[in-house]
């Protein structure tokens, strides 16, 4: 048998129960969360019970993962921080007069965070929240964040196209910010639904909300590389989540099209003669900045793999969410996975989860050898889709194999 791989969840997500974050705030606010709290209703009454503990109940986490052949795990928000209506990553930036209480809100999730990791030493890269409001604030929280064992890095706020109160990612008045993150060796993380617009209590509209958050949240993709924030911030290292890759290089192709226009002096009838233009071409910087965590994929979302690189595509289950593949992360390594090499599968699961972040394999190995997933077992094709999955990937393939 070759040895076992080391697999690194690199997108799962915790948080403390709403009562829990009350100690973490800084005390002159918790008078304010106890009103909050008294009028706060739960907007997922579905994520209750054993669900709902899983966010912050470190043993039982623990052995969630290894039973379904994780070892280590970068961490993700996904309870609601005090004083905001949901979950941070899903979450409306907060307007001006909201600002105070929602940093507020962040900085206890930063600070319970940080102890959450630190009972597993090594096994949790927990991500740190930030806001864009005020500067000041932002670089304080970025040192806390690199000083309190937060390897994951910095969640950046994606501002959506409502948020005029707030610049776009591709303005330099955030070159501070770019240079504290990049001095203190952080990776920028952006999820799957940051960036999108309000959408209206109509018919369709969580549809379309599920539908359009992949185009909304490559917002921050375009806006960080097509603003040159690469170029004068070499260092920096990016990476969108829950969003596979396939869709990498029909977008960096339409890019690097725009760059040329603009270069040129005029994309169509639009003077760019004075444009400010990146030096190199969108696709450079993808290739030297940019990685794609591929959360429970399916073959065709790794398409874009020959172009992005094997060593830019990292693996992730998305616990505990139900649209996840826990607890049958091992059925999405083999669907997604069986017909790569051994190499490519290694890096794709773990080991390019720890260059990017930083963990330690040689102190994972041993958890990796007790959980036991093999290269002969990803190398199985998967005989069948697990029936009670609601796995979007298993769903998907399921409602395909019922019209073939």
């Amino acid at each position: 048998m070759s040895e076992p791989y080391i697999v690194i969840t690199a997108d799962s997500h915790a948080g403390a129960s709403i009562e829990g974050y009350r100690d973490y705030l800084d005390p002159q606010y918790r008078s304010r969360f106890d009103d909050w709290r008294g009028g706060y209703a739960n907007p997922s009454k579905s994520h209750i019970g054993d669900k709902k503990t899983k966010n912050w109940d470190s043993d039982l986490r623990i052995s969630d993962l290894e039973s379904d052949g994780v070892v280590a795990e970068v961490v993700y928000p996904n309870t609601v921080p005090p004083f905001h209506d949901t979950a941070y990553h899903v979450s409306a930036l907060p307007g001006p007069d909201a600002y105070e209480l929602a940093l507020a809100g962040t900085r206890a999730h930063n600070r319970w965070l940080a102890e959450f990791c630190a009972e597993t030493p090594g096994r949790r890269a927990g991500i740190g929240l930030v806001q864009l409001h005020d500067l000041d604030d932002t670089l304080d929280d970025i040192a806390f964040i690199a000083d309190n064992g937060l390897f994951g890095g910095v969640l950046l706020p994606l501002p959506a196209p409502s948020d005029t109160h707030l610049a776009p990612l591709n303005d330099p008045a955030y070159d501070r910010l770019w240079a504290a993150i990049q001095d203190a060796g952080l990776v920028i993380n952006q999820h799957s639904g940051q960036g999108s617009p309000f959408y209206a209590d109509a018919p369709g509209s969580k549809q379309l909300w599920a539908l359009e958050m992949t185009f909304f949240v490559q917002r921050g993709f375009t806006q960080l590389i097509m603003g040159g924030v690469f170029e004068r911030f070499p260092g920096l290292r990016f990476i969108l989540t829950e969003s596979g890759c396939s869709w990498v290089p029909r977008l960096l192709k339409h890019m690097d099209g725009m760059h040329l226009a603009a270069a040129a002096g005029a994309i169509g009838e639009i003077d760019t003669a004075s444009a400010a233009v990146t030096p190199e071409p969108p696709s450079h910087y993808a290739s030297t900045n940019c990685w794609y965590g591929a959360s429970f994929p399916s073959k065709s979302e790794l398409d874009g793999a020959d172009v992005v690189g094997i060593d830019r595509i990292l693996w992730g289950n998305d616990y505990p969410h139900y649209e996840g593949c826990y607890p049958y992360s091992r059925e999405n390594m083999q669907f997604a996975l069986s017909t790569y090499d051994e190499a490519t599968v290694r890096q794709i699961l773990g080991t390019n989860a720890a260059a990017l972040y930083g963990f330690d394999l040689d102190a994972l190995r041993p958890h990796a050898e007790r959980v036991g997933i093999t290269p002969e077992l990803v190398a199985t094709p998967l005989a069948e889709i697990p029936a009670d999955s609601t796995c979007i990937t298993f769903q998907r393939a399921r409602f395909e194999q019922a019209g073939s």
